[in-house]
């Protein structure tokens, strides 16, 4: 079980909705990641759909970072459609 991998589990319980993280699976590769995340948590049929991803794939921001990451983008006019001209066949948005 050394070299076996750390899988992050997301699970979305009902269609439409997203996926949320449930927790982690340690397996040998990805398809037993699926099969222990299954038993693992969606023993009772809470789920539709399964997520596995290697914990080592996953990149996140710091909480240090917040501030500049998240700022509002308010100077960033480009960011807004109104920006953009619109051609006439488009119609009204």
């Amino acid at each position: 079980m050394s070299d076996w991998i750390l899988f992050e589990v997301f699970v979305r319980s009902k269609h439409g909705l997203n996926h949320k993280h449930v927790g982690s699976v340690h397996a040998a590769d990805s398809t037993m990641a699926i099969e222990n995340a299954r038993e693992l948590y969606t023993r009772r049929s809470e789920g539709v759909s399964l997520w596995v991803v290697p914990s080592s794939l996953i990149i996140a921001s710091s909480p240090d970072e917040k501030d500049p990451l998240f700022d509002p983008s308010d100077d960033k006019i480009y960011r807004h459609a109104s920006f953009y001209e619109l051609p006439p066949e488009v119609g009204h948005m």
